[in-house]
């Protein structure tokens, strides 16, 4: 993760030219392109693909899994802690590799349990999982039979983690992705890394172990492990997140795009990089102002300020922010991915378990104002821009009012209240006719009184919220 590293940046802007701003959620360059590979979204129907992108755009919200060897430094390396993200340990504290391949024999994770996460995700209300294959230090959490680093060769933990999750989201009903880091991989010879202090300006390597080709790197480890997770799951994964594309030229892409092409209900995201769009926008840590009218965007947030483990990382986001972030990106036409990172046994931190539970017991009540709805139809503004903080990409920083926040559907408004107003509910311009209205958390569905003058509308309102984060408010509707 952590996309938006300074010392990336250039590197991103200089191998796939209309990438970069792209990839940290500000418009693509509306230049054509022509790729050496078509990918499958740039010979399909919009019907077709309507149809690959339907239970992407009904599921709203997934977990992201942060799981691997970095879970055992846990953010400190011989006495020193990172002031960084937990799963990039090794490149900003430059471990030989040698130092950090070690780390293998030590990784035992016997407290994991497919079936605790998957039932986790289901409590909370995610409908999809996409979990780490193999991050940027190169160590496979799955049964690769291309190199030997990996969890069932490498480590006394001889299971293969993914195997057992798929197994249980056929069990329980949830959809299953795959991260795969395909261009960097700081422990197979010839791997992309980023720059970081004296590393290497133009390789990032800081270890000769890294030194290779990475032609030979993508030819003969990565593009091969893509073709494992591919094929290798069944029906899964239905997801592939690509990261970090340093070094992806338009040609080199193509030859993973080939691969890709073989599953043409697969979808994945915006960071494969040689200039390839993919399927998905990919804000991270942020959701942007506006979303991206007409196109499918997904917001990757963590829940601390971490992805990878990190023992000191307790900054835990309340409850009410994840739900406000789950309402204000479905408000947009967005997913939520929101984050886990799994301590070395393989155990979900309790503060994060215990979030999501919370936020699940929210959706168990109010889950169909967000599951299978579109963006709002109101053009009320939710913030404003700030005169003098800079936000992404140097442009002034939105930032965000919580009054309410509002989803759709072809014969229902939804309306998230998030400040109880005195009185009623007021919009100026609605453009649908009000047939009815009450409150979801209601059991009776009382009806509430509607008052609809041209195009202002008032709904009568109780003298208290029904909820202490977000209460919705359902408006039946007749176009």
């Amino acid at each position: 993760m952590n996309l938006l590293r300074r010392s990336l940046t250039a590197t991103l802007l200089f191998a796939a030219p209309f990438a970069h701003a792209h990839l940290d959620g500000s418009k693509p360059d509306a230049t054509p392109i022509t790729h050496p590979v078509l990918a499958i979204q740039e010979t399909e129907s919009s019907a077709q693909r309507d149809a690959r992108m339907e239970w992407w755009r009904e599921a709203r919200f997934g977990m992201f899994i942060h799981w691997g060897l970095y879970s055992i430094p846990a953010g400190t390396w011989n006495g020193q802690r990172t002031t960084h993200i937990g799963e990039w340990i090794m490149n900003d504290l430059s471990i030989p590799v040698a130092d950090y391949k070690a780390l293998a024999p030590q990784f035992n994770p016997t407290g994991f349990s497919a079936h605790d996460i998957v039932a986790l995700a289901k409590s909370a209300g995610m409908k999809y999982i996409v979990i780490t294959a193999k991050h940027h230090d190169g160590f496979a959490m799955y049964d690769s039979k291309v190199d030997p680093f990996n969890i069932v060769a490498a480590t006394p933990f001889k299971r293969d983690p993914l195997r057992e999750l798929a197994e249980e989201c056929r069990k329980q009903g949830v959809k299953l992705g795959f991260y795969y880091s395909q261009a960097q991989d700081w422990t197979a010879p010839g791997g992309a890394a980023a720059v970081t202090g004296n590393h290497d300006p133009k390789t990032g390597h800081w270890d000769k172990a890294q030194e290779g080709s990475f032609d030979d790197y993508l030819r003969n480890k990565a593009i091969p492990q893509m073709e494992e997770l591919l094929d290798n799951y069944k029906e899964y994964p239905v997801v592939v997140w690509f990261d970090t594309p340093k070094e992806m030229t338009p040609e080199r892409a193509a030859e993973v795009v080939k691969v890709l092409n073989r599953h043409p209900n697969l979808i994945w995201n915006n960071r494969l990089g040689g200039t390839y769009e993919g399927d998905t926008e990919t804000p991270e840590q942020y959701i942007p102002a506006q979303g991206f009218p007409g196109r499918d965007w997904e917001s990757c947030m963590t829940i601390n300020d971490t992805w990878g483990f990190k023992s000191y990382d307790t900054n835990f986001k309340s409850t009410e922010t994840l739900l406000r972030n789950l309402i204000d990106i479905a408000s947009k036409g967005g997913n939520y991915l929101l984050n886990i990172g799994p301590d070395s046994h393989g155990i979900v931190p309790a503060p994060e378990a215990e979030r999501l539970q919370q936020m699940g017991q929210w959706l168990k009540v109010n889950g169909e104002a967000i599951y299978g709805t579109s963006a709002t139809i109101f053009d009320t503004p939710t913030g404003t821009f700030s005169a003098t903080e800079k936000g992404h990409n140097g442009q002034p920083k939105f930032i965000p009012t919580w009054n309410w926040r509002s989803t759709t559907t072809p014969t229902r408004v939804y309306v998230e209240i998030l400040t109880w107003p005195k009185g009623s509910f007021h919009v100026d311009k609605m453009p649908r006719k009000v047939t009815s209205a009450y409150l979801l958390a209601d059991p009776a569905h009382k009806p509430l009184k509607v008052t609809q003058n041209g195009d202002s509308l008032d709904v009568q309102l109780p003298s208290r919220a029904l909820d202490p984060i977000a209460t919705v408010l359902v408006l039946n509707t007749s176009k």
